[in-house]
């Protein structure tokens, strides 16, 4: 059957694209073996997607009215700079030519005869013995490649940039050598705990701290090694560069200091050392000597693809455009963002594959001071393998309350977080109303979600398997900002994450507010799925809990450790200022928001727990009952409420579950329509 469907699809694409061609259609056409002194045709296609961009510019200006279909064909499209797209490019599609493989690439591809052995030449002594023969190298800069980027620090609060450049071996990417290769070493003793900018300190010391063992001994290039950890608190990761290791004391001394000072003793507070030639020892492992330009890596025995990523800018760039639909393109070796859309209307990214990149995949945001974008998207498209997050899904006036209604739908993102490991989600979804559906987020150390805004909507989507490295975390996170209201997430399925620290499915930090969570199964959702930090006006009904420790927790923070968001003068006040809360759009929208003053804003109020259904937990509420509204029609059992099959994760209710009879009023929740509901055609190249 789903061969047949497969057939379909390509059997309509084809008829599409003959009916283009013999109706007159605007096409232009590219190839990688085109030329950008042609005409474009089929017959005479152009090498790059700026030139057919300005050639469909002129035949409008000519007069060509309707819309305009860049053909590609097959081949990669190695980009140096971004393609621009604005007003005068409306109506315009980029997509394949007869459903060909498309790639652009922001790298460079090496061939596999310019790969030599390091046994025998003059740099074989850098490495240990017993590696030698494992290790190729590539002399860079004899090929006219010199932008290697640099090593710098990233992690928490630290600014997104272009990524360094990275090595990817058969299409898969490799990381810089490092050790211990697969685990964490415990920080030892901190001898100096360095300067703490969180504290006030405004020096720039490093820290000191002890390691283990003898193997750093063996280090004698270490003029430009790095180590990566969480140096104090389970959400906070760092790289920082070492200025020095004693191997008598064992100790290492760090270039940078952490934002809250070295620190010991909690199972996170681990590290683990890069950009170490002698560590290059098992396979995907690389460096780089930027003073010769030459690359070392670990051979994994057959080269049938290397390339190194150059390109440190958006393949494509959309401002105040309209109507654009990029379909069935992959993206790849990039070390930033692929596409970026801002103050856009209808512009759509379809069936598009995005692997191997320096940061995000796409950025959809409105500029400065600009319109208000609306209706931008993807569908189907797939993301996996990014050094940051997958999408930044933004757009909306918080001042207006003014919807974009931008969206993500049907879309995979997995496998993310290779260079940033926290607060840089699968989404982050911003502004004021948009909308998540039917995606798969999965394989991450820290969120899936991360939400900021108002009105957005969260709806069927699978999201499992993260938070599994980092403390104190949510799967989706929102906090901080009691204006934050309005959102909707309902009919998700979060399970198995990562209970090893404490992690939530929902996360509702320091005050969150006003979210209403409908009909959303948690199974495994880490050690505490619901966690509600001090705020109001957040609504549980009509969610069932499978084997959890805890269902929901609920805290009065704000009124002990951490009431100076609410002092007079501090962060609440400033964002309740800031949107006018006792003003409308809000005070007509929200209007409870307008009494946040006058009704003990530390004190928690009106968070709802009706209707839900608790699955063998082990404790339903964690804190004072009294900061919920916790109704009878919530039902506690370890019976079998006749699911449809659990054993297969099938939680869907038969039609004569008990649940309908202990919980009057319980609605079906559709949870055969959680996740992707067809299949991608990134599966089907």
């Amino acid at each position: 059957m789903g061969k047949l469907i497969e057939l379909k699809w390509l059997l309509i694409s084809e008829f599409c694209i003959l009916s283009f061609l013999c109706s007159g259609q605007k096409t232009v056409f590219i190839s990688p073996s085109g030329n950008d002194a042609g005409d474009g045709t089929l017959k005479h296609p152009l090498l790059s997607l700026q030139k057919a961009r300005d050639v469909a510019r002129e035949r409008k200006a000519s007069g060509e009215k309707g819309s305009f279909t860049i053909f590609c064909r097959g081949g990669d499209y190695c980009f140096v700079s971004p393609v621009e797209l604005g007003e005068q490019d409306n109506n315009l599609t980029i997509a394949p030519y007869k459903n060909e493989k498309v790639r652009f690439t922001g790298g460079i591809s090496i061939d596999p005869r310019n790969i030599r052995p390091v046994v025998g030449s003059g740099k074989e002594n850098i490495f240990p013995l017993k590696n030698r023969n494992f290790i190729s190298m590539v002399s860079l800069r004899d090929l006219g490649i010199n932008k290697y980027g640099q090593l710098k620090q990233v992690g928490f609060n630290h600014p997104i940039s272009p990524a360094w450049m990275e090595v990817f071996i058969n299409g898969k990417p490799g990381h810089l050598s490092r050790w211990p290769n697969d685990s964490v070493i415990s920080l030892g003793k901190v001898i100096d705990k360095g300067s703490v900018a969180a504290e006030g300190d405004k020096d720039t010391r490093g820290g000191k701290f002890t390691y283990p063992g003898n193997h750093p001994s063996g280090w004698k290039a270490s003029d430009d090694i790095w180590i990566f950890g969480y140096f104090r608190y389970g959400w906070a990761d760092d790289a920082v560069k070492l200025a020095s290791i004693d191997t008598v004391e064992k100790t290492f001394t760090t270039v940078q200091p952490h934002l809250y000072g070295y620190s010991s003793g909690k199972s996170w507070n681990a590290w683990y050392a890069y950009n170490i030639p002698e560590e290059t020892d098992s396979p995907g492992e690389y460096c780089i000597d930027r003073k010769e330009g030459i690359l070392y890596f670990y051979n994994p025995g057959k080269i049938e693809k290397l390339e190194v990523s150059v390109l440190e800018e958006p393949f494509i760039s959309m401002k105040a455009a309209s109507d654009i639909t990029i379909q069935g393109i992959t993206f790849e070796c990039t070390r930033e963002i692929c596409v970026e859309i801002k103050s856009s209307c209808q512009c759509l990214l379809k069936d598009c594959l995005f692997r191997n990149i320096g940061t995000y995949a796409v950025n959809i945001a409105d500029e400065q001071n600009g319109k208000v974008g609306k209706k931008n998207g993807l569908y189907r498209c797939r993301i996996t393998q990014a050094g940051a997050g997958g999408i930044k899904l933004g757009g909306g006036n918080r001042q207006t309350l003014e919807a974009a209604g931008n969206y993500a739908e049907d879309c995979s993102i997995s496998v993310f977080n290779r260079i940033y490991q926290t607060y840089c989600p699968g989404i982050q979804i911003t502004g004021v109303g948009n909308c998540i559906s039917h995606c798969e987020i999965s394989d991450a150390p820290h969120f899936a979600v991360q939400l900021s805004g108002n009105d957005h909507l969260i709806e069927y989507n699978d999201i499992h398997d993260v938070c599994k490295v980092t403390d104190d975390v949510g799967a989706l996170y929102y906090g901080r900002n009691p204006s934050e209201r309005g959102n909707l997430v309902r009919y998700n399925y979060f399970h198995h994450i990562s209970d090893v620290h404490s992690s939530s499915a929902v996360y509702h930090d320091d005050g969150a507010c006003g979210m209403k969570v409908f009909g959303n199964v948690f199974y495994r959702a880490g050690s505490i799925p619901v966690l509600i930090g001090g705020g109001n006006d957040n609504l549980y009904m009509n969610n069932i809990f499978i084997d959890c420790p805890i269902a929901i927790h609920v805290d009065d923070r704000l009124l002990n450790w951490a009431k100076d968001w609410i002092t007079p003068g501090n962060l609440f006040e400033k964002e309740l200022n800031e949107i006018k809360y006792n003003q409308p759009p809000y005070s007509t929208k929200y209007p409870e928001l307008t009494k946040y003053w006058d009704e003990s804003p530390g004190l928690p109020k009106r968070n709802v727990v009706d209707k839900n259904v608790f699955i063998n937990i082990g404790k339903v509420i964690k804190g004072n009952k009294s900061w919920l509204e916790y109704s009878d029609n919530n039902w506690v059992t370890n019976e079998d409420p006749e699911f449809v099959n659990r054993e297969k994760q099938n939680f869907m209710l038969k039609r004569s579950s008990v649940v309908y009879k202990k919980v009057p009023g319980f609605q079906a929740i559709p949870f055969h329509s959680i996740g992707i509901r067809k299949k991608m055609m990134n599966d089907i190249r």
